[in-house]
């Protein structure tokens, strides 16, 4: 099969393209950047450099490839993110339905069920929207758990404070998720051309916030390390403390009040509920020791 993936090299991207690879389809990694090319070409795949918003070259990168991996990562350099990552989305749902692709494995996110009091998973939201009014084409929506990666961003506050947090409570239940296992329900879904239209959901485990910090603690040593929710204020506060703009800053406190009141993680574990990758918590704090 002839495969086209957005999302650079990055950390999902890559490695559903290396499964790809292996298992013997033709890959073409979408980037940005012309310093990835030769990065992309050494893992087997065509490279085609260009930007996320240009439509009459995304149309073109879709054009004859009988699935393309449609990824929308946040523009985190300036403010507006929402709006700005809604728009990319827009642009990818037109040169989708102008080069006639029929299977199209989206990156979505728990909760992209919710239009609002998601932070920035409200674009993913509207993103899903602009797929639905396409006709003719399989969408898989992969709604994927909380990133495993995001912790690798407290690890300062680890250092300087012995402690983790977050506007949310020791006992918020959260679906993880690792991006390998995100990358191997893509990489089924994306050779699956038979399949409907669906919402599948990666998720690598389900824990507590209190667990997260005992799993971290006990693999940097740390066994006593506590889990310290904070109030927004105290939330905004530190992010802009340390260097974030005061927009971003907010969007992601209230993404700490979704997961809070459980409104985020609700379709999952009312419909789902069950961790379907193979990486467990525990597995993945011996790889946040590694970072520490």
């Amino acid at each position: 099969m002839k495969i086209t993936v957005t999302g650079s090299i990055g950390n999902v991207a890559k490695h559903i393209a290396e499964t790809l690879i292996a298992n013997g389809h033709d890959v073409s990694i979408v980037s940005s950047s012309v310093e990835r090319k030769q990065d992309i070409e050494k893992l087997g795949a065509k490279a085609l450099i260009g930007g996320i918003n240009d439509d009459a070259f995304l149309t073109d990168a879709f054009t004859g490839a009988d699935a393309v991996f449609a990824m929308t990562p946040p523009n985190l350099g300036g403010g507006n993110v929402v709006e700005n990552t809604t728009n990319a989305g827009k642009t990818l749902a037109e040169a989708i339905q102008k080069s006639g692709v029929k299977r199209v494995v989206m990156l979505s996110s728990i909760g992209a069920d919710k239009p609002s009091g998601n932070g920035p998973i409200a674009a993913l939201h509207r993103i899903e929207g602009f797929y639905n009014q396409i006709p003719n084409v399989k969408f898989t929506y992969v709604r994927a758990g909380f990133f495993y990666y995001n912790y690798f961003n407290d690890i300062p506050l680890i250092k300087n404070a012995g402690i983790l947090g977050s506007n949310y409570s020791a006992s918020t239940v959260l679906p993880l998720v690792h991006p390998k296992d995100i990358a191997a329900v893509a990489a089924e879904e994306l050779v699956n051309l038979n399949g409907e239209s669906s919402i599948r959901y990666a998720v690598s485990d389900v824990r507590t916030t209190q667990e997260v910090a005992k799993a971290l603690g006990n693999a940097i040593g740390k066994p006593e390390l506590p889990w310290v929710p904070f109030t927004d204020e105290q939330l905004i506060e530190g992010m802009t403390q340390a260097g974030l703009p005061a927009d971003i800053a907010e969007m992601y406190t209230d993404m700490g009040r979704g997961l809070s009141d459980g409104s985020i993680q609700e379709h999952f574990l009312a419909t789902t509920g069950t961790a379907n990758g193979k990486i467990k918590l525990e597995e993945f704090a011996t790889e946040f020791a590694l970072k520490f």
